[in-house]
């Protein structure tokens, strides 16, 4: 069986790609100065989609993130 592409993006993280993505989005959070909750969101929820989309590399993340304002 083949599994369509949403399923396959929604699966769950393990605990080394969630401390990937802790790590990153503390370093975005420190350089971008983000205090407000609803940012905070807004970055976690983009760090997930992305790493799910197939950015997987931790420098590529913070390019993306650090760059995109």
């Amino acid at each position: 069986m083949i599994l369509s592409h949403e399923f396959q993006t929604q699966t769950v993280l393990n605990d080394a790609e969630v401390a990937l993505c802790q790590r990153v989005f503390d370093q975005v959070v420190s350089v971008r100065k983000i205090t407000s909750d609803p940012q905070r969101q807004d970055l976690a929820c983009r760090i997930i989609r992305s790493y799910q989309h197939g950015v997987k590399d931790e420098d590529g993340l913070l390019r993306l993130l650090i760059e995109r304002s």
